[in-house]
């Protein structure tokens, strides 16, 4: 079956043309039994030729559809860029939450300042008392926090 995002069989793209069923090569079919060895061979060859062309078109069709799942995605999300002096906090990992809190314990330390931004997605923090944790943190690990 065509896939709709890219309008091609994965048969076809591979190999250039639709995917026979064998019954209709051992019993001809008019489909084969009007043609000679060598317009067959052609037919072939023209095939085989068109196959890039298909595989590209394919591949920009796949091109255009995550554009505009990007664009769709990208309309719905809010961008909320850190800067130096905000607050956050910053999510716990599996090995520093406590066990004996379960399920119900809190997924977020916190609140954080940002001191520095050591590059672009990584920050320096430090806590409320002033004192700078040891490491950098990445921003996927972040979230702003109102006061």
């Amino acid at each position: 079956m065509p896939k709709t995002s890219r309008g091609e069989t994965p048969y076809s793209l591979v190999y250039g043309t639709d995917a026979v069923i064998p019954v209709e090569v051992g019993d001809p079919s008019l489909r084969y039994s009007h043609e000679s060895r060598p317009r067959k061979i052609e037919s072939r060859r023209q095939d085989l030729d068109e196959a890039e062309e298909q595989r590209d078109i394919a591949y920009t069709r796949i091109i255009a559809q995550k554009q505009h799942a990007e664009r769709y995605y990208n309309k719905k999300a809010k961008i909320r860029p850190l800067n130096v002096g905000d607050y956050v906090p910053k999510a716990k990992t599996q090995v520093s939450k406590d066990p004996r809190e379960g399920k119900l314990g809190t997924n977020w330390d916190g609140p954080y300042k940002i001191t520095t931004a050591a590059s672009k997605r990584s920050l320096q923090l430090e806590t409320m008392k002033g004192k700078r944790l040891p490491n950098n943190w990445n921003v996927a690990h972040l979230k702003y926090f109102n006061f």
